[in-house]
């Protein structure tokens, strides 16, 4: 399914590493909103904390 090459090269889709998800995807962690929010909340990823106000 990720391996397969797109006929234009013009046409990648920024995907998730950890799940292949296309959509809400985040360049600055390098994967999608719901493998964030599972790697965020189980302490993971450093720096990033539950905002709360």
């Amino acid at each position: 399914m990720l391996d397969k090459t797109e006929k234009f090269k013009i046409r990648h889709r920024n995907r998730c590493p950890h799940c292949g998800r296309s959509r809400a995807y985040m360049r600055k962690f390098d994967m999608c909103r719901l493998c964030f929010r599972k790697l965020a909340l189980s302490g993971m990823i450093p720096g990033v904390i539950k905002a709360s106000w």
